[in-house]
């Protein structure tokens, strides 16, 4: 039921698509990048305040006004039935618009890219936590779960002050455009970095891994809000209520695939030696930090 109940509120709530485009439409273009990066941050604190609020006020509401609940039903029932009939003209009408966004490229691409990015997002974020606990005989770092919640915590601070303060002024000066590009390019050096944080330890650990758990993180904001930006930028103002439906249906596709595909992955990769391709790599730079440390002031003592 739990299951269930948690698909419909998912399948029937399509505020955020169009939230989005008013937030496109109240600003100038030179506050686009502000008004979504705030979107982002309103709903990322409402997906930490909402569940405490839900769940603090059904002790108040649960197996209570069970008479109410009839009458609003019977209400609700009987408001289905009289739906306007330019209500219906119009549904048929947005048959047309959806086969005209289907057809507009530059939406349809960054719709594709911003899918593919979620996608990489979400396996990103459920990999990261398996990584960070797992044993170092499986590639991990063998970290507690308060030490991955703290460079967690240390992330999603960043992120609020990345996007608020310092995100506007990089769109402003170089556009979301190259903003993206050079956030999709520095992404690829610091996902290749993660595996030798195996060789570390102590507070060398977590600074580094703190450092780049930010950098990543924000990048993926900058590219994320760079496809919102595109994809309201790609269509007319009356079909950007649409563009933005259409965008985070498959995104939510996307994201429920990726973490049972992240999944997968995290378990091929311990069960089988595919990761050795990279062990001389790893032994190099072994060699070197034992070299580094062995000539330090603490060893000659």
């Amino acid at each position: 039921m739990a299951i269930a109940t948690r698909f419909l509120l998912g399948a029937l709530n399509g505020l955020l698509g169009p939230i989005k485009a008013y937030a496109i439409e109240v600003c100038r273009p030179e506050h686009e990048a502000l008004a979504l990066s705030l979107v982002s941050t309103a709903w990322g604190i409402g997906l930490i305040i909402g569940p405490a609020i839900g769940g603090y006020l059904s002790q108040e509401t649960l197996h209570k006004h069970k008479a109410d609940a009839s009458r609003s039903q019977t209400v609700e029932a009987l408001e289905s039935h009289l739906i306007d009939p330019k209500e219906k003209a119009d549904q048929n009408g947005s048959l047309d618009c959806k086969k005209s966004l289907l057809r507009n490229w530059p939406l349809m691409s960054s719709i594709i890219l911003y899918c593919v990015f979620s996608f990489h997002d979400m396996a990103y974020t459920e990999i990261f936590s398996l990584w960070a606990e797992s044993d170092r005989k499986y590639g991990g770092l063998s970290l507690s779960s308060e030490d991955v919640g703290q460079v967690l915590a240390i992330t999603g601070v960043s992120l609020l002050v990345y996007q608020l303060f310092i995100y506007p002024r990089i769109n402003k000066v170089i556009g979301h455009i190259k903003a993206s590009r050079i956030a999709a390019i520095l992404c690829i050096p610091i996902l290749f970095a993660y595996p030798y944080m195996t060789y570390l330890s102590g507070p060398g650990l977590t600074i580094i891994l703190n450092i780049a758990s930010v950098i990543k993180n924000n990048l993926g904001v900058t590219i994320i809000t760079g496809c919102f930006i595109l994809q309201n930028n790609a269509v007319p103002q009356d079909q950007r209520g649409a563009a933005n439906g259409l965008a985070m249906t498959g995104m939510s596709f996307f994201k429920a695939v990726a973490p049972a595909g992240a999944g997968i992955v995290s378990r091929f990769f311990r069960t089988s030696d595919v990761g050795n391709f990279m062990s001389p790599a790893a032994r190099c730079v072994k060699q070197r930090y034992n070299i580094c440390s062995s000539g330090s002031p603490r060893s000659n003592r």
